[in-house]
């Protein structure tokens, strides 16, 4: 069914372990490289007079680089290991910091903007292909619950981190200490090198020989990858709504103080690590994933949508926040769990780099068009169309899951 289904013999726990958490504190600082700029838009905004639909653009550059990366890199993570990818996306992270926290106009941001993206864009191949080869399949469903968990660990503390210090001292300062962050993680990398950077990755070309090679390409051919696709890309333009502009939206709908607003993101991401906990459990028991994502995501769009009315009071509206981000918490390790039944063998890397640009193509969306809903004074559509959006994504779900279920049967 799929290259990690077919790995090598179960890992003993503390390998398991060492993996999945290694990974996961590549994928927090990927996830926390995410939201170094939008939650500095207040400051960014009046140092260099752009408008919102302007700094919407420079998030649109991040992802459109990231997406066109993204679907690249997994060949590149296929061809020669995910772990020299990984720590080559981790030094990008870091030179992107540097490069806006100089930034003295507006292309420098979006530069520094799309360097970002660059370094972004191995994450995803490399992390799901060390995760499928290198953990143990009765384990996989928890490897990516925990995965999920940390990069929302990752979107959680961003905008913290980065308000907190450019409240204290200004927000060039804030990006210069966000560049020492994957610094740091690439020496933990490096010294557990013997966990990540294993045989494995040199033996796998060697299992696509055989009557059932697939061709490098092959996997392109398969309706439910680019159903994954479209997914992902529904899923992001209404993510991207609740990461770059919820503060701005329920400061201007609920006249919330712009500091207060920007816990929003904190309460959302924390929650919604606590629903992906809930849903490894559920997936690791569950054969079909899209039953699961559906229900999640009937719920979080009806708590968007309850958001953007304005009906909710106003010292409440914690509660539809934390609601949305635990159901879609939820969702999260069947959804990888359904990428991955839809890939085919030895092909872990170009699935999930093609699949997940479709999270970066929709967060590049996402940003601009709900900038504009801000700029025209429209603060409430900008929840409304993250539950509008949500509700799509579900459609898409069931069809990949009807579509997987039908291939394994015929194989």
């Amino acid at each position: 069914m799929t290259s990690s289904a077919s790995a090598a013999a179960p890992h003993s726990v503390r390998h398991d372990t060492q993996v999945i958490a290694l990974v996961g504190v590549a994928h927090a600082t990927s996830h926390f490289f995410h939201l170094i700029i939008a939650p500095l838009f207040p400051w960014l905004k009046l140092a260099f007079g752009l408008s919102y639909a302007e700094l919407g653009l420079v998030m649109t550059a991040f992802f459109v680089v990231s997406g066109i990366g993204q679907a690249l890199s997994g060949f590149v993570v296929d061809r020669i290991g995910a772990y020299p990818v990984l720590l080559a996306g981790l030094v990008l992270c870091s030179v992107a910091a540097l490069l806006l926290g100089v930034a003295g106009s507006y292309p420098m941001l979006l530069l520094g903007a799309a360097v970002a993206g660059a370094g972004n864009a191995v994450f995803h191949p490399a992390d799901f292909t060390l995760l499928s080869r290198q953990v143990s399949p009765a384990r996989v469903a928890h490897a990516f619950s925990v995965h999920g968990i940390s990069g929302n660990i990752g979107w959680g503390a961003a905008p913290l981190f980065m308000v907190g210090l450019t409240s204290a001292f200004d927000w060039r300062t804030a990006l210069f200490c966000a560049a020492i962050i994957p610094v740091v993680v690439i020496g933990v990398l490096l010294a557990f090198r013997q966990v990540l950077d294993r045989p494995a990755h040199a033996a796998a070309p060697a299992k696509t020989a055989g009557p059932r090679a697939e061709p490098l390409l092959g996997f392109m051919r398969l309706p439910a990858v680019w159903m994954c696709f479209a997914f992902f890309m529904i899923t992001a333009v209404s993510l991207s709504g609740v990461q770059v502009f919820a503060p701005a939206a329920l400061h201007e709908i609920y006249d919330t103080p712009l500091t207060l607003a920007s816990v929003a993101i904190t309460v959302f991401m924390v929650f919604s690590a606590i629903g992906m906990v809930v849903g490894g459990f559920i997936a690791a028991r569950a054969s079909h994933h899209e039953r699961i994502i559906a229900v999640a995501f009937l719920v979080a769009a009806a708590c968007a949508v309850a958001l953007g009315t304005g009906a909710t009071p106003a010292m409440a509206i914690w509660l539809p926040i934390g609601v949305m981000g635990f159901a879609s918490g939820v969702a999260g390790p069947s959804r990888d769990l359904l990428v991955r039944a839809a890939a085919p063998r030895n092909a872990t890397g170009r699935v999930y780099g093609v699949v997940y640009s479709g999270l970066d193509i929709g967060i590049s969306i996402g940003p601009f068009m709900f900038g504009a809903l801000m700029d025209a004074h429209h603060p409430g559509w900008v929840f409304v169309l993250v539950g509008l959006f949500q509700a799509a994504a579900l459609l898409t779900a069931i069809g990949v899951g009807q579509r997987t279920t039908r291939h394994l049967a015929t194989t």
